[in-house]
């Protein structure tokens, strides 16, 4: 934690009061609201008073309470789901909800020397930016996810309207205080569009659990007895890459040994498509939901190595956050993306074994899947020259 609070962009002493706004705080799932819990208490720590407004998928509420030499108040506002079946529906649901957020808090956002707002609820800047005038407090956009950069990497023809909403934002990200980023990737995105180095801080989010000696894992389920088991963990979603992991975790069943079994803990569209197309297949794997946040530990400890993918074109707009828990469990490592992206710089400096493919290389997962499994044999029989450390699969 002192290492990310080394880089924060905040002075406690000429901005103690400030304000934070992200999107679903615990115990509702959602990674951004996650972290910036941990962000927030992390600044009260230091000496701050932190306002951390968020969702509640639940009921309303305020806690107050003295953290180190600060303080930390959380406001959650009850809201209902995204509708994430309709574009126009997520689209209202997103301008109402950031409505209510900025409305809710201009007290307390007058009233602060420092403001910090998230990529989650999307297009907070397009309300952030033109009230800057009328906030005393230095406006500091933490970026997560770029938008509408995803919606537009979504898209397989160009849209007008969202190159137009692109200027827009970027007009708008030249007026802000500054910015935090979350890797070296979005770093280089955000200086293509025209903001200057000195006013963008790189500040990880890090893990939001600890691991123990002795820790006890999540127990496997009785589908993946004896099985060399690979979860996937959290949000699969639209940035994620599924094609190469569908056809590679096939070839691997139909042409391979077939002895790794995918564990998939998780909710989005990603994990819907490969749940169809393995069921439809006969492919043996096991899906439940993302578990809360105190079983995430014992969950990440619970298989022989986790999955990480990413979408060529998403890299440097989105930083899959679970990379950070899943390094500090030391399991091996699998991710399907690109070497531009942060994940890989993290997960080859860790040290832990490690392999990479290129999306579209579903040859190269497969044959990752075996090596990962030849490796859990030898760890589990003794080494041999068969077992190095650290393996890397490159295009």
């Amino acid at each position: 934690m002192i290492e990310l609070l080394e880089q924060s962009p905040f002075d406690p002493v000429s901005e103690r009061r400030l304000v934070i706004v992200a999107d679903w705080l615990p115990p509702d799932f959602g990674a951004v609201g996650q972290y910036m819990q941990m962000r927030a208490r992390a600044l009260a720590e230091r000496g701050h008073e932190v306002t951390l407004i968020g969702l509640s998928s639940s009921q309303a509420s305020v806690r107050h309470e003295a953290v180190g030499a600060g303080s930390l108040t959380e406001i959650r506002l009850k809201a209902r789901p995204v509708p994430r079946g309709s574009l126009l529906g997520r689209l209202l649901w997103t301008i109402a909800t950031d409505m209510r957020l900025v409305i809710s808090s201009f007290a307390r956002l007058r009233a602060a020397d420092g403001i910090l707002f998230t990529g989650s609820p999307p297009f907070l800047i397009h309300l952030f930016a033109p009230l800057k005038p009328f906030l005393k407090g230095r406006l500091i956009y933490r970026i997560t996810d770029f938008h509408p950069e995803c919606l537009i990497a979504a898209q397989d023809r160009p849209s007008r309207p969202l190159q137009l909403l692109l200027a827009l934002t970027n007009f708008w990200r030249r007026r802000v205080g500054g910015f935090e980023v979350l890797g070296e990737d979005q770093r280089i995105r955000l200086l293509d569009t025209g903001v200057e180095r000195e006013r963008i801080a790189l500040v990880r989010d890090g893990s939001p659990v600890t691991f123990t000696e002795g820790q006890p894992a999540e127990p496997r389920p009785a589908a993946l007895a004896g099985a060399c088991v690979l979860l996937y963990s959290g949000n699969y979603g639209i940035a994620h890459e599924v094609e190469t992991v569908a056809e590679g975790y096939r070839l691997h069943h139909r042409e391979g040994t077939g002895r790794v079994r995918l564990w998939l803990s998780a909710a989005g569209g990603g994990a819907e498509e490969l749940t169809r197309r393995f069921a439809k297949e006969g492919l043996p794997f096991h899906r439940s939901g993302p578990v809360p946040l105190e079983r995430l530990a014992g969950l990440l400890m619970a298989p022989d190595a986790h999955l990480v993918t990413l979408k060529d074109r998403f890299v440097g707009f989105v930083m899959p956050s679970k990379i950070y828990a899943c390094l500090k469990s030391q399991k091996p490592l699998i991710f399907v993306g690109s070497a531009d992206s942060d994940v890989d710089l993290l997960t080859r400096a860790s040290g832990i074994p490690y392999w990479r493919v290129s999306c579209g290389d579903a040859a190269g997962f497969a044959a990752s899947l075996e090596e990962l499994a030849n490796r859990t044999d030898v760890r589990n029989k003794g080494p041999t020259a068969a077992s190095p450390d650290t393996i890397v699969k490159s295009p």
